[in-house]
């Protein structure tokens, strides 16, 4: 992971998937404001409704491949003596975390087909647990991390696992709260923010061209850092990340509010409500039958008051 496309390809998957449930829980949640509870993933139509899960699952293989058999020299990750030399134990941080997120696609499958007992409410919270594990392991592998945590790809981590932190805690929030569509919003919007953020670390840290003035990228134990000249050097390279991560942080809370604006419009005219008011062809069929109920109500009146009349002279008579 420790390169540009170690960096760009798990984000753009992040990304992917972020927009995937951004999409869907605003869709879900205009055309059904009353009735919303929010799945843990969304099932598609083609080939198999399992697709989202499908290409996780492959996304995480993927990922393990390129960490311990593609990357390395040798291409496997292991020293002469089947130790794990030091150079790689990021490698096998990194390969957890697919790991998790393989273990999480791979149950919420099981879960789906499996028959359980009072399955809705069971499947949604154990897929939501494994949501919530898969982030947890990341945090806690990001935030023991053994690559560098001194220069600027150290800053770049530490404010990567405030935004999985947010992916942890609305997923375990989720769990409790499935009608709550600001729970499910803000994890969509944190998991696409863990995309665009390391994708930006890919570009930021592996580029020469856009690496902070006074820092250089230097080689050490197999893969490259970035190392600044200086104090004021690094100072200044930890700011730009800050105020990178700023500006990242408020372009996607106003994208997020845009989109929910954009597709209340497009599918808000699809909402179907259940009301006490009638709509105008209803309005007409009322004022037709009340009109009929009348001039029944009428003619039986009249019927009555027609016998009234022909009744009291017999009544006298006798």
């Amino acid at each position: 992971m420790g390169t540009l496309v170690g960096h760009v390809a798990p984000g753009l998957g992040f990304l992917l998937i972020g927009l995937w449930h951004l999409f869907n829980h605003i869709k879900l949640h205009v055309l059904h404001p009353n009735s919303y509870i929010a799945p843990p993933w969304f099932p598609t139509l083609k080939p198999t409704k399992y697709n989202e899960l499908i290409l996780i699952m492959i996304g995480s293989m993927a990922s393990v491949a390129m960490e311990l058999f593609i990357g390395p020299e040798r291409h496997q990750p292991l020293d002469h003596d089947g130790t794990i030399p030091t150079n790689h134990l990021h490698n096998f941080e990194h390969s957890f975390i697919s790991l998790t997120f393989f273990a999480y696609s791979f149950l919420s499958i099981l879960l789906d087909r499996a028959e359980i007992p009072n399955k809705t409410v069971t499947q949604h919270g154990m897929t939501q647990l494994m949501g919530a594990v898969a982030f947890a392991q990341q945090l806690l592998l990001f935030h023991l991390h053994s690559a560098d945590h001194m220069g600027p790809e150290g800053q770049y981590h530490l404010l990567l696992q405030l935004v999985i932190l947010v992916s942890l805690v609305t997923s375990l929030m989720g769990i409790g709260l499935p009608k709550s569509f600001l729970v499910s919003f803000v994890r969509s919007l944190s998991i696409l923010f863990q995309g665009v953020w390391l994708m930006v670390m890919g570009f930021m840290l592996w580029t020469p061209s856009l690496i902070s003035k006074g820092c250089f990228m230097h080689y050490e134990e197999g893969h490259h850092v970035v190392r600044c000249s200086g104090e004021e050097s690094l100072h200044r390279a930890k700011s730009l990340v800050n105020l990178q991560f700023s500006w990242f942080f408020i372009a996607i809370a106003i994208f997020g509010v845009s989109l929910y604006l954009v597709l209340a419009k497009v599918y808000g005219q699809k909402v179907e409500y259940f009301s006490l008011g009638f709509n105008e062809e209803d309005k007409d069929e009322d004022l037709e039958s009340q009109k009929k109920n009348q001039l029944e109500i009428r003619k039986s009146k009249s019927f009555v008051e027609m016998g009234k009349v022909d009744l009291g002279p017999i009544d006298i008579e006798r």
